[in-house]
C-alpha cells in the first residue's frame, strides 16, 4: 500500500492507486463515423419509449453526508473511527495539513460503449490512414460488474475522480457524458442521487462509513433529461442526424403500410 498523498493548500493534488483490472465484455475497431452508429443504435434510441417504473429505486434523495461541519478532532476521531472498522488495509490517514486520504471504490453501470485510441500498427497502415484523413477508434463495452478502487484525497472532487477513471481506462470520451453517482440501501428501499462536480467523495465515504450497502459510488452515463450536445463531437453530431433521419423514414414507411392496409379492407 502507498503512503497517503498529500495535499498542498494552493493546488488540489490527489493519488490514485488501482485495484484489480478488467477486461471488456466486446470490442470493435471501426471509422469514427460508422462505428459510433452502430453501437449507438443497438442500444438507444432518439425517439422515447415506454418504461416500467422501478418502485424500489428513488432519485434524488437528499441525503445529509458530508454536510456537517467538522473540526479536525472531529476528523480524526471519525477517522479512526472509519479504520476500526475496516477489515482490509484500505485505511484512511490523517495528514498534518488536516486532509485526509482513504480509498472508495466506484462501480461502472453503463449503458453505451465508451471510445478508446485504437491499437498502433504498422507504419504503413498508419501512414495510409492519415494520408486518407480518417480517424480511427477502438470502442468497447465495460462490464457492468466492473470496479474500481481509487486512492485520493478528502479534496478530491467527484469530477477529478471522473476525469481520473476515463484517464485509467484512456476512454477518449468528453468527461461530461459521465456522472457520478452515490447508491444507498434504505428501510428496504434504493436511493440514488448525482453527485455535483465539486463534491468530495471521500468526505462521503468518511461520513457514511465503510459499508457499501449504506453508500456505494457508481459511474453512469449523465442523464439529465436533456442532451448536452457540446459534449458530441462533430462526427458524432452528424451521426445523430443520420440516425434521426433513418428513424423518421422508418416510421413514415410503417404508418403508410398501415394506410394501406386499412385501405384494402375497405376495399
Amino acid at each position: 500500500m502507498t503512503d497517503a498523498a498529500r495535499s498542498s493548500d494552493k493546488t488540489p493534488s490527489f493519488e490514485m492507486t488501482w485495484g484489480s483490472s478488467t477486461s471488456s465484455g466486446y470490442c470493435s475497431e471501426e471509422e469514427s463515423e460508422s462505428e459510433f452508429e452502430q453501437f449507438f443504435t443497438a442500444r438507444t434510441s432518439f425517439f422515447p419509449q415506454t418504461r416500467k417504473p422501478n418502485v424500489n429505486v428513488k432519485q434524488d434523495e437528499q441525503i445529509e453526508w458530508g454536510k456537517q461541519e467538522l473540526t479536525t478532532p472531529d476528523l480524526q476521531q471519525k477517522v479512526k473511527e472509519y479504520n476500526a472498522q475496516i477489515n482490509s488495509n484500505l485505511f484512511m490517514n490523517m495528514n498534518k495539513d488536516g486532509s485526509y486520504t482513504g480509498f472508495i471504490k466506484v462501480q461502472f453501470k453503463l449503458a453505451r460503449p465508451v471510445s478508446v485510441p485504437p491499437p498502433k500498427k504498422g507504419s504503413n497502415e498508419a501512414g495510409g490512414r492519415r494520408g486518407s484523413g480518417v480517424k480511427r477508434r477502438t470502442s468497447f463495452y465495460l462490464p457492468k460488474d466492473a470496479s474500481k478502487h481509487l486512492h485520493i484525497s478528502s479534496r478530491t472532487s467527484a469530477r477529478e475522480v471522473i476525469e481520473a477513471l476515463l484517464k485509467k481506462f484512456t476512454v477518449v470520451d468528453n468527461p461530461g457524458k459521465f456522472a457520478l453517482f452515490e447508491r444507498s440501501e434504505r428501510h428496504e428501499q434504493v436511493y440514488v442521487r448525482k453527485l455535483s462536480d465539486d463534491e468530495r467523495p471521500l468526505r462521503l465515504r468518511l461520513c457514511a462509513g465503510p459499508s457499501e450497502k449504506v453508500l456505494s459510488f457508481v459511474l453512469k452515463e449523465n442523464e439529465t433529461g436533456e442532451v448536452n450536445w457540446h459534449a458530441f463531437s462533430m462526427p458524432e453530431l452528424k451521426n445523430f442526424l443520420r440516425i434521426l433521419q433513418r428513424e423518421e423514414e422508418e416510421h413514415v414507411k410503417q404508418i403508410i403500410q398501415r394506410c394501406n392496409t386499412v385501405i384494402r379492407s375497405w376495399l
